[in-house]
């Protein structure tokens, strides 16, 4: 773990060639660090690079959200991607990586909260390969408020345990919370994803946290992506998103609330 003097060192020292890069997971507390290091940190902005581990499988809303990060930062944010692992080429709008890692490596299993193949698999691993083996500062936008368990267990977040990604906190390093972010984020005109009116966190369409509530609000607002992650459902088999139930059974339940955003649980890759 590096310090942001120590990261301003790096960017500043001409000899010094670590790649600066700045994590995107499409929630807002990176979307806030990247605010915060655009207006804060120029030096580190106009030398970073902006990465989101695209899993193909992303909410429209997340797309849209990403496009409005960009205007605000006047760079492109790089979409990384776990195609780069195959041997074989997939064709846009066919199988995705996800689907190519559930059938022939996990055999149908579903990714679960015990079972999180699928952070490793389309975040971690395309983060790994595209630093390779250069050193790099990986800024996360974990709060000074929160202590949320990511990458490794008992230890800040981090996108990697590579001994060559080192990973920065600025919000801890500045003492920035929760009210911070958010004021951050209306106050440059970004604002908040606009799936929060329905769903507490980021992440794939299909997410594994989601709620009884936020399944059902799935069916409202994408009935299309609703269907697809049915589809995934192995019924026979007992492999089902949601433990003890299956989708079509949370639908026919009576709507539920939206749940209150616990943070300590989750994934901290995909849900920053």
């Amino acid at each position: 773990m590096a310090s942001l003097s120590d990261a301003l060192s790096s960017v500043r020292d001409q000899s010094d060639n670590t790649l600066h890069i700045v994590n995107i997971s499409g929630g807002k507390d990176s979307a806030a660090l990247a605010v915060y290091i655009r207006t804060k940190y120029p030096e580190i902005h106009d030398t970073a690079e902006y990465v989101f581990c695209d899993t193909e499988c992303e909410l429209e809303e997340t797309e849209q959200y990403l496009e409005n990060l960009e205007s605000f930062l006047s760079k492109k944010i790089k979409r990384l991607n776990a195609r780069d692992s195959f041997d074989i080429r997939l064709k846009p709008g066919k199988r995705k990586p996800f689907d190519v890692f559930l059938e022939e490596k996990f055999g149908g299993y579903l990714p679960s909260p015990q079972s999180r193949w699928c952070t490793r698999a389309l975040k971690i691993e395309p983060f790994e390969r595209f630093v390779g083996q250069r050193t790099a500062y990986s800024y996360i936008g974990i709060r000074a408020d929160e202590n949320r368990d990511g990458y490794l267990a008992k230890k800040p977040p981090s996108l990697s345990n590579k001994q060559n990604i080192i990973p920065v906190y600025p919000f801890r390093d500045d003492g920035l919370g929760l009210a911070d972010i958010k004021m951050l984020l209306e106050s440059n005109g970004v604002g908040l994803p606009s799936y929060y009116e329905w769903r507490s966190r980021s992440g794939c369409y299909f997410c594994f946290y989601q709620q009884i509530g936020e399944w059902q609000r799935l069916k409202k607002n994408h009935p299309d992506l609703f269907e697809k992650a049915k589809d995934y459902e192995r019924l026979s088999e007992g492999f089902t998103w949601c433990e003890g139930r299956t989708l079509d059974e949370i639908a026919a339940l009576p709507e539920q609330p939206l749940p209150i955003l616990d943070e300590s649980s989750g994934c901290a890759i995909c849900h920053l």
